[in-house]
């Protein structure tokens, strides 16, 4: 019987080796290259147990990967530290200038990327000759939409990108996710049942609880912690409050059934804007923000090396290989227009750095949340199509777009990471 130290310490060993490998050998950016060796020992191990059924390692493996619950350790476990992690980090004035098309990206435009991969998904079963309803289409579409903060953030880390471009696409990352997991939940409601009486409105009033309470929820934790940290000099004592704020932000907001992850984002961003000038000693700050670059560097690496682990617990469905393909120039496309539309409407009003459309459109990875619904879905057809095609869009993101990143910027933007603004 293998236990969950067990587990996690396989995950951790082998997350050391290949991070060993990739900077003695591939000198990839560190997280793709966790994810590019996670997907070729599962492909190894797909192949071996394709032409070797019944090899006792393969089985060994499948049967201990399969022992991880992916959702609940990404949803229910991870997710709160990164995010926590991410936010602390977030310039709070620069993020506040950058609101409005933060906010347009965040709404607007995972509704418009829903709506076309959705309606294409659809259209392109309907050629090929799989049976794949539209509202499963929808399902897919809603999930798919939303960058995923982790991932992105991860990112973010390995180039440099003018500060107010940098702010406006982890800032998008950071909060879109309550959108998307509105119209995830709603969509499946509809998908699952058939029932399409599901009103706009009803919808509203859902997001406004998930994502407006979950605001407030991380409002009065943060000012919580922050006026506890501000009466006493302990990094130690200072470092468990941070700890205690995001799980028991993260916690409280399940039992509420409001947005956890907006919830610790915007405790993180109280924290890390408040927290060093008002109530943290520069022993204090050393300490707490080394500690969570640290806990982020390392979930990133255990995460992105799953990932690619988890392949071998989806396996390689070719019955639904084309449309998965297929799928990824269609999720580019709605990429695009989510960030086409609003930008243009916003020019009128906003300025933009030069290079903010092709660099926001290939900054748009999507990471271990998408995988994680996916795997969420009650069994059947749908759920298979849906999670091949989240894997395939998953890795090309990270992969390709993850590596074109930089060629994009150097191309597009201004070299000064100060540059001034200019209009797209």
């Amino acid at each position: 019987m293998i236990s969950f130290f067990d587990l996690f310490a396989i995950l951790l060993l082998l997350t050391a080796a290949f991070g060993w490998l990739n900077q003695v050998f591939f000198h990839l950016p560190s997280n793709i290259g966790l994810l590019l060796m996670g997907v070729a020992t599962a492909l190894i191990v797909l192949l071996i147990d394709l032409v070797l059924p019944g090899t006792p390692l393969v089985d060994e493996l499948g049967a201990i990967l399969r022992k991880i619950d992916f959702y609940d350790a990404v949803m229910n476990g991870m997710l709160a530290f990164l995010l926590f992690a991410g936010a602390l980090h977030v310039n709070w004035p620069r993020l506040r200038k950058s609101l409005l098309p933060v906010t347009a990206m965040a709404t607007v435009g995972v509704v418009i990327s829903t709506v076309v991969v959705g309606f294409g998904l659809w259209g392109l079963g309907m050629l090929l000759g799989v049976n794949l309803p539209l509202a499963w289409a929808l399902v897919f579409g809603a999930l798919i939409s939303p960058t995923d903060p982790v991932a992105v953030l991860a990112l973010l880390k390995q180039v440099q990108i003018p500060e107010l471009l940098e702010t406006e696409i982890s800032g998008e990352a950071l909060f879109n996710d309550g959108v998307g997991v509105v119209l995830f939940s709603m969509l499946l409601t509809v998908a699952a049942t058939g029932d399409h009486a599901v009103s706009f409105l009803g919808a509203f009033r859902l997001f406004l609880l998930e994502a407006v309470g979950g605001a407030i929820l991380g409002l009065v934790t943060g000012y919580a912690a922050f006026h506890a940290m501000r009466l006493i000099d302990d990094y130690v004592v200072e470092v468990f409050i941070s700890l205690a704020l995001v799980m028991g932000t993260y916690a409280l907001a399940g039992q509420l059934q409001i947005s956890g992850p907006i919830a610790v984002v915007v405790a993180g961003l109280l924290i890390g804007e408040r927290g060093p000038s008002d109530a943290m000693s520069e022993t204090t700050q050393r300490y707490l923000f080394n500690f969570w670059a640290l806990i982020d560097e390392l979930l990133n690496s255990v995460l992105f090396l799953l990932i690619g682990l988890e392949l071998i617990v989806v396996g390689l469905n070719f019955r639904f290989g084309w449309l998965a393909l297929l799928t990824i120039p269609l999720v580019f496309v709605a990429r695009a227009a989510s960030v086409v539309i609003p930008i243009t409407a916003l020019g009128y009003y906003v300025r933009f750095i030069k290079g903010t459309i092709p660099v926001m459109i290939w900054g748009g990875v999507r990471g271990g949340i998408p995988i994680a619904l996916a795997l969420s879905l009650p069994y059947g057809d749908e759920r298979s199509i849906i999670l091949i095609a989240t894997y395939a869009v998953v890795l090309f993101t990270i992969i390709v777009q993850g590596l074109a990143l930089k060629p994009v910027i150097r191309r597009t933007v201004p070299s000064s990471r100060n540059a001034p603004a200019e209009t797209e």
